[in-house]
């Protein structure tokens, strides 16, 4: 979809060469010939960018300029005049302009003009849109209850410091958001988080991850590479699962965390960074440390400040809140319109012990809202291991993914009958493309 670009001109010559050059590359273009009727055309247009002309006879630029923004407007504006003097340009970026071009303006000057000032608006946006997104998902370590506000305070607590933090808690309860919150919270605000997940990667991969590699050091490395810590430097680093590193990567992460110094894989020159280290784990490290596998030294230097999340069974207090809070997100990305639970389907969440924890609780949800109807979420729309718990106990026979797969199959298998056999029917009674549904029907191996 082409940008739109509002040009406001009282000549309507000039307009003509805007309006020219500009659609001759791409843009979507609309005109003026006032200040007034750029006023009225903002409000209709709707405009990615405003090319506004300095001399006008009802409103000088700068007036129509300081207009839109006492109407909270924040759509980016050049000026172009040809009484481009200094003055005129210091005056018009003061109220809040973009730039400023003169007349005769060179047609490749006015591109790149107008290409950086959308491209600076892309980038705002974007901004806006991942900061809300983080907002968003520090939700997800909020609550009511008390062990989880406690985890909290201590994060905030050690927020303050330099402190290296390790967070315990099994899969799913939120470490990596709470890292991110405390580095959020912190001094360090400003400068990278680096997250780091260091299961699976061999020996080499790792170290070289962290600590970066000089050009051949090992087979494959064909050029210099930054590894994670010297990336990160003023930031902080987050060692996601640190209980599965090889005994190698426990010795060299140790000296960093000693000396706050690292050679990179190959090399010789000690290079030094300002970095904070957030590790977790949801390993039992003590009883590592007693069957040879982790380094007591290195467990003493990870747990300056341990942070146990508890998880989701503990703090069932906090399930009606976060399953609005995912019901609102999967509605919004779904574009469908799912308000709450039924009382018999929030009963069976509270009754459920989550052994995936809080990703667990947003997988359910989400599958709930893709093939449930709304406006509610139905008892019908959970999986057969949550609804057919008992004290919150699931099946030892029925892992989650299979009892995912049996509500799909179930749900399929309905809507078959129910539409006596025709696929298309079966298809508009779930909500889903035909295409879709075939596949489903593959999968699960439905005749």
């Amino acid at each position: 979809m082409s940008s739109k670009i509002l040009i406001v001109d009282d000549e309507p010559f000039n307009l003509d060469l805007l309006e020219q050059e500009l659609t001759d590359r791409g843009y979507s273009v609309e005109r003026a010939g006032s200040g007034t009727q750029a006023l009225s055309k903002v409000e209709s247009f709707h405009p990615d960018l405003i090319l506004l002309d300095y001399q006008m006879p009802d409103m000088n630029g700068v007036d129509v300029l300081k207009e839109f923004r006492n109407r909270g407007s924040e759509i980016p504006v050049v000026m172009i005049t040809a009484y481009g003097t200094i003055e005129r340009a210091v005056q018009a970026m003061r109220e809040g302009a973009y730039d400023f071009i003169p007349k005769p303006f060179e047609p490749d000057h006015l591109a790149l003009v107008v290409q950086k000032a959308l491209e600076r608006e892309k980038l705002k946006r974007e901004v806006e849109i991942l900061s809300a997104e983080v907002r968003e998902r520090y939700h997800l370590i909020v609550g009511k209850s008390v062990k989880m506000n406690q985890a909290i305070d201590a994060a905030k607590k050690a927020a303050t410091s330099k402190a290296t933090v390790l967070l315990l808690g099994e899969s799913g309860t939120g470490k990596e958001l709470l890292a991110r919150a405390i580095h959020n919270w912190s001094e360090r605000k400003e400068k990278s988080f680096v997250a780091i997940n260091c299961v699976g990667l061999a020996k080499e991969l790792l170290e070289s991850e962290l600590f970066g590699h000089e050009k051949g050091a090992f087979t494959g490395a064909h050029q210099l590479k930054k590894g994670k810590m010297e990336l990160a430097d003023g930031g902080t680093v987050f060692l996601d699962e640190v209980g599965d590193i090889t005994s190698d990567a426990q010795t060299k992460l140790l000296r960093f965390l000693q000396e706050r110094e690292f050679e990179r894989v190959g090399g010789i020159k000690p290079i030094r960074v300002d970095v904070r280290v957030i590790a977790a784990t949801n390993r039992d490290l003590n009883g590592d440390i007693r069957a040879g596998r982790f380094r007591e030294d290195l467990y003493y230097r990870l747990n300056v400040v341990p942070i146990t999340l508890p998880p989701l069974r503990e703090r069932k207090e906090d399930i009606p809140e976060l399953t609005d809070f995912f019901l609102q997100r999967f509605s919004k990305e779904t574009k469908k319109n799912f308000s709450e639970m039924t009382e018999e389907a929030a009963e069976k969440l509270l009754a459920y012990n989550w052994p995936g924890n809080v990703r667990e609780l947003a997988n359910v949800i989400e599958r709930a809202v893709v093939l449930g109807q709304g406006p509610e979420v139905m008892l019908h729309d959970l999986p057969p291991g949550i609804v057919g718990t008992n004290q919150g106990s699931l099946s030892p026979d029925l892992s989650y993914h299979e009892a995912i797969d049996a509500a799909r199959r179930e749900m399929v298998l309905k809507a078959l009958a129910q539409a006596q056999g025709n696929r298309t029917a079966a298809a508009k009674i779930l909500g889903l493309h035909k295409t879709h549904l075939l596949r489903l029907i593959r999968s699960l191996r439905i005749d």
